[in-house]
């Protein structure tokens, strides 16, 4: 009896994502020889994260009331809204502690090819919290890959008659990395975002990026 209950929690564990059967089974040896309290503590932490944790009714962050920390928070401002895949990247972007606007999670990301369509993602609600809470920018902050760029262009569609502006986080060199070492994906990105330092006007680093190098939209000078 007590093989088939232990092998029962080796299979259960092998569905966490990065556990093989090998690891599964070293956790469970694991948990069978500590104590009871710390094997049902962690049996107790797991039935209160799927019974008490739930999504924001604002932004689909993860809580444990109806609203999350950060749409609680009265210091945040109102009207940027970055927009992210999953909570845990929303938990990257706070780990900054640069941005201090409001979230919205998306829930994942549109890939047709595995199923994953717009009816899956909270488009209509971000659309929806645009229009009816004042919202004057919206930060793309998808994941820089073929899904994210597509769920990026999405975004957009679903946005463009609410007026709102809309951004996407810069793509580029990595700080402390070299240019030899870089692929030519990164260096486009770099080249398309790059950020001026010295114009015609004198040193202006702060005024952001400046045009693709592909969109033929440079200064009267260059056209």
């Amino acid at each position: 009896m007590s093989g088939s209950i232990l092998d029962s929690v080796v299979e259960e564990l092998q569905r966490l994502p990065g556990i093989g059967a090998k690891t599964a089974e070293r956790l469970a040896y694991h948990l069978l020889k500590v104590s009871s309290r710390e094997a049902l503590g962690l049996a107790e932490a797991i039935r209160r994260l799927k019974e008490e944790v739930r999504e924001c009714q604002r932004c689909h962050n993860i809580t444990e009331a109806e609203l999350c920390n950060v749409c609680t928070d009265p210091g945040r401002e109102q009207h940027v809204v970055c927009v992210v895949e999953q909570p845990k990247d929303l938990q990257a972007l706070e780990s900054t502690g640069r941005y201090r606007g409001l979230y919205h999670v998306l829930g994942g990301n549109f890939a047709p090819l595995e199923d994953r369509g717009p009816d899956s993602l909270t488009l209509d609600h971000l659309r929806n919290r645009v229009r009816d809470e004042g919202i004057e920018e919206v930060i793309l902050a998808t994941n820089p890959n073929f899904e994210g760029d597509g769920t990026a262009l999405l975004i957009s569609e679903v946005l463009e008659r609410t007026g709102v502006s809309v951004s996407r986080l810069a793509r580029g060199i990595p700080s402390g990395s070299q240019i030899e070492y870089m692929n030519s994906s990164i260096l486009s990105d770099a080249l398309d975002g790059r950020r001026t330092v010295v114009s015609a006007d004198g040193p202006s680093a702060g005024d952001g990026p400046s045009k693709s190098l592909h969109s033929g939209q440079g200064t009267p000078d260059e056209q």
